[in-house]
């Protein structure tokens, strides 16, 4: 197919261009290669992308520019659109709110009205487990109620729930929401804790573990994201007819519409977490225990049956085997003298300096 990834500079967004194109899709891509966290990284994928799996298309627009956008696809006229493009970030939204209108929202109904106007067989959009906010029945169900967000980001992320479904509703489009959980992985965002633990750890600076490490997360592997994400492409919903009124399911709808956890169902706590990085890294942490911080979801663990049985698929990677892989990339791009391993153990080290990967 003909498919619009948004987003598709950023982490989620360029694994999944990297797998569209090996599977002989026609990607085009969009973003607007913000200032949220380096450009540079977000360049560096699209340099790795391209010498892995090819050229595609990719524009630099802003989401929010509904001129811009109406022109693109009244231009491009994709068959399927696979969004991805956010304001990312639960502390940053405490900060700047305002941002995660303009993309989640404003730039969200953008998109919503590109699929209106010119009709897609399939809308996949990024959610959320942060929508679960106050929930604390784990694991998490999609078809219980979500309605207590916690933070600017989780609320602008069950709004693109609720704006997709009445579009579906109004407009046929079929769409399906996805909420990540925890995503990690070789070319991740520097504002998530592997590469601010790693980078801590290396480093020799304290590492800050909020709700002093008791947290529980469901890492989930990039890979088994994007193999997930793929396998519904061509497997648009076609609306529950048992769906009632009186006894209405939040992940389903009389509409072309539904809603799935995606998510490793292996939920760690991040002391245990720490033990695998320092085991990858072969260096101690030093750990700062701190309390909990406003807009933080204590633990997160995923139901995500729906999405296997849709899909036909279950995440594989393990959390010790997946950060392996993170760590070795993270070597390569962020190359930190002082990164203890067994060939350089009790060796001095310099100051860490970030080296772009493969500049041109």
């Amino acid at each position: 197919m003909k498919v619009l990834v948004t987003g598709a500079a950023g982490f989620i967004g360029a694994h999944c261009v990297l797998r569209l194109l090996r599977d002989g899709h026609q990607v085009l891509g969009l973003d607007n290669f913000n200032g949220y966290y380096d450009p540079a990284l977000k360049e560096a994928r699209v340099r790795w992308v391209r010498e892995q799996a090819g050229d595609f298309a990719l524009e630099r627009l802003d989401l929010a520019d509904g001129v811009a956008i109406d022109q693109w696809f009244a231009r491009e006229q994709p068959e399927a659109v696979i969004h991805l493009a956010a304001q990312a970030g639960v502390r940053y939204s405490l900060e700047n709110p305002r941002a995660y209108v303009d993309s989640n929202l404003t730039g969200f109904l953008n998109i919503l009205e590109g699929c209106r106007q010119y009709p897609v067989r399939h809308l996949i959009y990024a959610s959320s487990s942060s929508v679960y906010g106050a929930n604390t029945r784990t694991p998490y169900s999609v078809h219980e109620g979500a309605d207590h967000p916690l933070s600017m980001y989780a609320a602008s992320k069950k709004a693109n729930e609720l704006m997709a479904h009445s579009y579906s509703h109004l407009f046929a489009i079929p769409c399906t929401g996805l909420r990540f959980f925890t995503v990690y992985g070789p070319w991740g965002r520097p504002d998530m804790s592997p590469i601010q633990f790693a980078r801590a750890i290396s480093e020799g600076r304290p590492l800050q573990l909020f709700n002093h490490g008791l947290h529980l997360r469901d890492f989930t592997y990039i890979d088994d994201i994007i193999e997930s994400l793929v396998r519904l492409l061509d497997r648009p919903p076609q609306g529950n007819p048992q769906w009632a009124g009186d006894a209405p399911d939040p992940a389903t709808s009389l509409a072309p519409w539904c809603l799935y956890n995606i998510g490793g169902q292996r939920p760690v706590a991040l002391k245990a977490y720490v033990a695998l990085l320092e085991k990858h890294l072969g260096r101690q942490a030093r750990v700062e225990l701190l309390p909990l911080q406003p807009g933080d979801v204590l633990d997160t663990c995923a139901d995500a049956a729906p999405l296997e049985r849709a899909s036909g698929f279950r995440p594989r990677i393990a959390l010790d085997e997946g950060l392996g892989r993170f760590v070795a990339w993270f070597r390569d791009y962020y190359p930190l003298p002082d990164v203890e391993t067994p060939q350089n153990r009790g060796a001095s080290s310099a100051a860490a300096t970030h080296k772009p990967w493969r500049t041109p």
